[in-house]
Order: structure tokens, then C-alpha cells, then sequence
């Protein structure tokens, strides 16, 4: 079998490519990446020699790039995504253009060369947010409701998927997941932010009252549920992935760390909170669970202990992330601290 994974160069892409050439080691993978700030090959340092492996480098909303990368492909993995709220709210732009239009892009593509599936990858943040006190969960009926640029396009483009099933017949999947979390994260995100801060002597920044609840997927656990979709998933059904049964809120999440690396409390900074900051997310996995049999192989805090581990011994990658263009973002988003 060919895929072709786009965004393969960014975390959960080039985890999914890792864990594919391990598991299905016959088959060939195709790496469609733009490389902006979050694309890394260095991610893929360990599969660039392998012969079922090639790198292409394009964007999603090039026509032209994408019927070239498509052509002979089995099936479509999207990552492809501009995924970072914060800086949707910053320049919302890049959202529309990579998330809905590269999408569609892809779709029209798809259709043209008859792909067999065509896997689409998002998140639970198209449901919107929940109150803290909910005790509901999102689920593949849950309606949507976005509250931030980013949401919004993905919701857009989770539209056009299922469009293109209903329209034209197209063999789609959805999967909405929740938090992943894991090696190679770009430490914009809140677990390699904190991890980083910490192991680099430096404040760890916190919106509002930092009791935002969200759900934690350790990023094989989702390759493995992506794997189980593509292959035993039934043609246009979306599936809700996520790794927690309990809420736990990004306070708690932060002094989980803080307490694995020997640090106390006093390196927490209270920041402004974000605009449109949402409360809280909780996801129902039970079709996946129940449909595909699956479900997270290990527990919270073990994956936790290990990601931690796995930044403290690659301090080189995420040293090198950390650049200059990542220095003036932070600067602008958290001040001095």
C-alpha cells in the first residue's frame, strides 16, 4: 500500500510515520510537508534512509504540488494543519488558507485519482467548549460550535470532508482528538513549554487561573487508533479519540511536572488570560472503543514520566526549536517572563 501523509514533518505526522514503517514495514510512505515553523525533519531523522520512505516538499493549497504528490497513492493521511490557538488569534489568515482551503485542495485531488481512503485528521475543539461543572462528554453526534479561528477552520474543512462523501462518494474518515502530547512536540504547546521552561531555569507561563480542563492523548495511542480506522473503520463514519477518563485541568497537568523534575510552585507565572479562552474539554471515546477495539495502552502519568524523559535526553532538538523566531513569538504572547 502507498499513503501519503501530509504534514508528515510536524509532531504528530512524523510519530505517525515512525510508528507506520515499524508496524507496516512493506508498505511506502510519502512525506507532504511545506515545513513551516512546526515542520521539522529532523523528527524523521530515523526512517530518511528508509527505501519505503520519501520526502516531498509542498503546500496542501498547491493544486499543481498536490496532483504530483497524489498521483499512485492509496490513501490520504491529513495532518496538514495550522494547529496553534494562540496564534490563530494572533493572524487567522494562515488558518483559513492551510486548514480549509489546502484541505479542499486535497479533496478535489482525492477524487480525481480515485484514492481508496482518505483519512482526515482533527480535533475536539470543533465541539466548542464546556462548562466546568459538565459532566458531559463530546461524542461523533455532539454539534459543532468553534470558538477560536483555529476551531473554526478545522470545522470547515471537517465539513468539506464529509461533503465530498455525501456529494461524490469519496471514502472518508474523520477522527476528532483530543490534547496529544509526546517526543517531538514543538514546545509551544503547554507540556513541552512547561518541560522546557523548567529543564532551561525559566518561569512557566499560565493563563487565567489556569484551571482549563482538557483531555491528554499520548501520540502513539492516537497512531494506533488511526491505524485501526484506515484500516477496519467504516467508510464515512467519524470517530472521537482521547486518552483520559478523568478530568484533570492544566494546573494539576503542571505540577504533575513541576513534581517529576524536583521543582516547587514558585516558578509559576499567572499571565492574561487568552481571548476566548475555552473551559473545557471532555471526550467520549467509547465508539472507537467499542466499534474498532481500542483504546490508550498506558495511563497519564506513565506517558507523562516518559515524555519528560524523552526532553530532558534530546535537549539538542528542542534547543535548536527554540530559535529566534520562536524567542520573538514567545516574547509577544508572555512578555519578559
Amino acid at each position: 500500500m502507498k499513503l501519503l501523509v501530509t504534514g508528515g514533518a510536524g509532531f504528530i505526522g512524523s510519530n505517525f510515520i515512525r510508528y507506520w514503517t515499524v508496524n507496516h514495514p512493506d508498505d511506502e510512505i510519502f512525506n507532504f510537508d511545506k515545513l513551516t515553523y512546526a515542520g521539522n525533519l529532523e523528527n524523521l531523522k530515523d526512517v530518511e534512509k528508509n527505501p519505503k520512505y520519501t520526502f516531498i516538499k509542498g503546500d496542501i493549497s498547491n493544486p499543481d504540488k498536490v496532483k504530483k504528490a497524489i498521483d499512485g497513492v492509496d490513501v490520504i493521511v491529513n495532518f496538514a494543519a495550522e494547529s496553534h490557538v494562540d496564534r490563530s488569534i494572533l493572524e487567522p489568515a494562515p488558518f483559513v488558507m492551510t486548514n480549509i482551503v489546502g484541505t479542499q485542495v486535497l479533496l478535489d485531488a482525492a477524487l480525481k485519482f480515485k484514492i481508496k481512503r482518505f483519512m482526515h485528521i482533527s480535533t475536539d475543539e470543533v465541539f466548542g467548549s464546556l462548562k466546568l461543572k459538565d459532566k458531559s462528554k463530546f461524542n461523533e453526534r455532539t454539534n459543532y460550535n468553534p470558538t477560536s479561528p483555529y476551531s473554526a477552520s478545522k470545522a470547515g474543512s471537517d465539513h468539506l470532508v464529509r461533503s465530498y462523501y455525501f456529494t461524490y462518494g469519496l471514502p472518508i474518515n474523520i477522527s476528532n482528538c483530543s490534547n496529544n502530547f509526546g517526543p517531538y512536540q514543538f514546545p509551544e504547546k503547554l507540556i513541552p513549554l512547561v518541560i522546557t521552561n523548567i529543564l532551561e531555569g525559566k518561569k512557566v507561563p499560565v493563563y487565567g487561573d489556569g484551571l482549563y480542563v482538557r483531555d491528554w492523548l499520548y501520540v502513539e495511542d492516537h497512531c494506533r487508533a488511526i491505524d485501526l480506522i484506515i484500516k477496519k473503520g467504516k467508510i464515512g463514519e467519524t470517530y472521537c479519540i482521547g486518552g483520559l477518563t478523568e478530568d484533570i485541568n492544566n494546573l494539576s497537568v503542571i505540577k504533575k511536572i513541576l513534581n517529576i523534575l524536583g521543582k516547587d510552585e514558585s516558578v509559576i507565572e499567572y499571565v492574561k488570560d487568552r481571548p476566548g479562552h475555552d473551559r473545557k474539554y471532555s471526550i467520549d471515546w467509547s465508539k472507537i472503543k467499542n466499534e474498532l477495539g481500542w483504546s490508550p495502552l498506558h495511563s497519564f502519568d506513565e506517558w507523562l514520566a516518559y515524555t519528560i524523559n524523552w526532553y530532558k535526553e534530546n535537549q539538542d532538538w528542542w534547543k535548536r526549536v527554540k530559535n529566534k523566531e520562536y524567542i520573538k513569538y514567545y516574547k509577544k504572547q508572555y512578555g519578559s517572563i
